[in-house]
């Protein structure tokens, strides 16, 4: 599975959403599944996926799909 499959599957997975709510604008709060329980679990699923453990700070700046993107880099992670 490349970067980019399971960066998406952790999103659905965390989030119990379906595929097709998963759009690259998604910002946190959009929808209520993205709660901040939902963040939580999220960062969790994004942790075990990639085997990275992120800083708080990056787990607050990660206010949106693009952003995830964007903070996935710091860990050398390419989306």
């Amino acid at each position: 599975m490349d970067n980019k499959t399971k960066y998406k599957q952790a999103f659905i997975d965390a989030l119990l959403i379906d595929e097709s709510i998963l759009k690259r604008n998604l910002e946190y709060n959009a929808i209520t599944e993205w709660d901040s329980i939902g963040q939580m679990s999220l960062v969790a699923e994004l942790e075990d996926k990639f085997e990275i453990m992120m800083e708080m700070d990056d787990i607050i700046d990660f206010s949106s799909y693009n952003k995830g993107i964007e903070i996935m880099k710091k860990y050398d992670i390419d989306i």
